[in-house]
């Protein structure tokens, strides 16, 4: 059975979405963002960096949610229900919007460290102020290429918003999505997804606190 190494809110949101996009049966190993389980002897054994996410199945062992994405899509999607094969007329776009899920959520993660994980006294206005900016700028990116079009893709919801999704559900933590109608929209819309609402943390906490 497929496992799956998750902190709430973390990257590992996206596996755990897209497994229960998937419905997929699965082994979900929930740990607190905490150093002392991320850094254990028996978890760096799973993943060196002792980060998430981190899937093993069967023999296989994968950390990145980019690449547990293309590996779950290419095992279980045959149909390209959520993955776009390599014989797709999609694919190309589709491999495109999986790895930008990743430039938006770099000025996300940038934003949660100047905000939550540095002392106060140690953070860097300039830093805040970049970096604010340049996910706007991203986001924006995707705000115009909604235009005419619901999901990331013409023919509809796939993995790749799922990965985009995410982050920009990392970035509404810091950005209210007013000025971007296209993206607001599109916020609304994946977040009333049931498998989305699935993935989300079972208790009601601060966000911020466990990224």
């Amino acid at each position: 059975m497929i496992k799956l190494y998750h902190c709430p809110n973390a990257r590992s949101m996206r596996s755990l979405w897209l497994l229960n996009e998937l419905n997929l049966d699965f082994e979900l190993v929930e740990m607190p963002f905490e150093q002392t389980h991320l850094r254990s002897p028996e978890y760096l054994s799973i993943h060196p960096l002792g980060r998430v996410p981190c899937l093993i199945d069967g023999n296989i062992k994968l950390f990145e949610s980019g690449a547990i994405c293309q590996y779950l899509c290419e095992k279980y999607d045959s149909n390209d229900q959520l993955g776009r094969g390599i014989n797709n007329k999609e694919h190309i776009e589709w491999l495109q919007w999986l790895h930008y899920a990743e430039t938006i959520a770099v000025h996300g993660a940038s934003l949660v460290q100047q905000n939550i994980i540095i002392a106060k006294e140690d953070r860097s206005p300039v830093v805040l102020k970049l970096e604010s900016r340049r996910l706007e700028k991203a986001v924006e990116v995707i705000d115009t290429h909604l235009n005419d079009r619901d999901y990331l893709l013409k023919s509809g919801f796939s993995a790749v918003d799922i990965g985009v999704g995410w982050s920009i559900h990392l970035g509404s933590m810091f950005k209210e999505y007013t000025e971007f109608p296209n993206v607001e929209k599109y916020y609304k819309t994946i977040q009333a997804r049931e498998a989305f609402i699935q993935s989300l943390p079972k208790k009601i906490e601060d966000p911020l606190e466990k990224i």
